[in-house]
């Protein structure tokens, strides 16, 4: 149990980070370069971590690389910064805070995880948390934007999932520096063809850029794997819902927001919605199970009394 704490740990520090990129892009981004932003985020963290890994893919990592790295990182990394543009932190968020139950549904059947029900329970008061967080009040919603962060929450559900299904044949540095070059390579010609020359990026955009490629990609990525290495899908989704709380807490710290009732409430609903689904909430439970059935029924105390 506190082996699966200590990696449950280590997943949190993928959602922490993603929970920052929503206001990094929208904030110190240029708009308008969803596949750029893509391609400047994605191949810099993949060379990255090959040189740290120096591995090469072999046999069918070649295409299992590309199959991964065009679902988890070109399409989402994509869809993202283009929701990011479009839509506000609360929608996007929102949205994004759904793939447990998608993560959960699609490790059933691929990969027989069954959906366990302090997962699902999680995933309910999880999820309402996020909404009581996030809807403070009327926001414009662009439905492309709708779209991008729907499709993105979906493709990267799959794309988690089945990289958990390959997790055991590579060591999770190399995969995931390869999905990442895989991913960056894929995008780069359709960047070319849709956005035209790369964005002029000045100082503060290209420390977004570091930002985002370095923390947010590289070690987050590398983190979340590991994590689905280790821990069930289910798990892993859940510890997902840090990403919205550390939105929010983030506007507090650097926007000077000041939390509501409301979002207070949804805090820690999601909070305990992500401790519903770790390994230790299902452990007191089955301890909890055990000492009722050690514990003498009725019946059974009359007799003992009755015997004395």
């Amino acid at each position: 149990m506190e082996v699966n704490f200590r990696w449950a740990l280590v997943t949190a520090m993928a959602p922490i980070a993603w929970g920052t990129t929503y206001f990094v892009t929208h904030r110190f981004l240029p708009p308008g370069y969803p596949l750029y932003g893509a391609v400047i985020r994605a191949l810099p963290a993949g060379l990255l971590l090959l040189l740290i890994g120096r591995k090469l893919p072999r046999g069918a990592w070649w295409w299992k690389s590309l199959v991964l790295g065009t679902i988890n990182m070109s399409a989402f990394f994509a869809l993202v910064y283009l929701a990011a543009q479009l839509l506000p932190t609360s929608i996007a968020s929102t949205i994004m805070a759904t793939s447990p139950v998608v993560m959960m549904l699609l490790a059933w059947s691929l990969l027989s995880e069954r959906p366990k029900v302090l997962h699902l329970t999680g995933a309910g008061v999880g999820i309402a948390g996020v909404c009581l967080m996030l809807f403070t009040g009327a926001a414009a919603v662009d439905p492309l934007g709708v779209l991008a962060s729907v499709t993105a929450m979906v493709l990267s559900s799959f794309g988690f999932v089945l990289a958990k299904r390959w997790s055991a044949e590579v060591d999770v540095l190399s995969s995931t520096s390869w999905q990442l070059i895989a991913g960056g390579v894929v995008l780069l010609p359709f960047a070319v063809a849709v956005e035209g020359s790369p964005p002029s990026l000045d100082g503060p955009e290209i420390l977004g850029f570091g930002y985002l490629s370095v923390i947010a990609t590289a070690l987050a990525f590398v983190a979340w794997f590991a994590g689905l290495r280790h821990l069930s899908a289910g798990t892993v989704g859940l510890v997902g819902l840090l990403n919205p709380v550390t939105g929010v807490l983030l506007g507090t710290t650097i926007a000077g927001e000041v939390l509501t009732a409301q979002q207070l409430c949804g805090l820690m609903l999601t909070l305990l919605g992500i401790l519903l689904g770790q390994p230790v909430a299902a452990r007191l439970v089955a301890i909890r199970r055990q000492r009722d059935r050690e514990r003498p029924t009725e019946p059974a105390r009359r007799r003992e009394r009755a015997g004395r």
